[in-house]
């Protein structure tokens, strides 16, 4: 079983106009979550957003038939989903749907954080992402590439550390609850 860190940056929001410059993934220690890998990032600014798929599909195999080769683990998979799903498609190459196989989103362990709230969840609210990426579409606009990478490298990080928090302290929660509403 295969557990990967899994982000992509894109050119603007909407899948359907819009491109994916990037997309990065790192493998994950399974009973750890801490980073055993190097972060990979598949850049389309060297060659296209379709060979980056094509790299991504190869690479990972996450549409091969061992469903749990590659279990993409990520903040707020639906946006990687609709945009692979998408662009897949339009570049004629076999659909990515991670939603359909393994995946563990943290999504909502941050809006658990913060109390059931949306606004105040996001990655760089409750780690130490230094911001959100909506910059990246302008980065990538005006070739400013050298900073694309280092908010990639930094959002990375910052996930990975969460992670791997999340790893070692859930089992003690589990643990409370199950003592507390006396479950065996």
């Amino acid at each position: 079983m295969g557990n990967y860190y899994l982000d992509i940056e894109t050119s603007g929001l909407k899948e359907k106009t819009d491109q994916i410059i990037t997309i990065q993934f790192q493998e994950l220690e399974r009973n750890t979550g801490l980073a055993v890998g190097p972060l990979r990032i598949l850049k389309a600014w060297e060659s296209s957003e379709k060979r980056i798929l094509e790299e991504f599909l190869e690479e990972s195999q996450i549409t091969g038939s061992n469903e749990w080769a590659f279990i993409p683990t990520g903040f707020n998979l639906n946006f990687e989903h609709k945009f692979l799903r998408e662009r897949t498609k339009t570049n004629g190459l076999p659909e990515i749907d991670i939603l359909t196989r393994p995946f563990v989103d943290l999504r909502a362990f941050a809006l658990l954080m913060n109390r059931g709230e949306f606004k105040g969840s996001g990655l760089d609210k409750i780690t130490n992402k230094p911001t959100n990426g909506k910059l990246i579409p302008e980065w990538f606009k005006n070739k400013e590439y050298d900073k694309i990478v280092d908010y990639i490298e930094s959002e990375a990080k910052a996930f990975v550390e969460w992670n791997a928090w999340l790893y070692k302290e859930m089992p003690g929660f589990l643990k409370k609850f199950k003592q507390e509403c006396n479950i065996k």
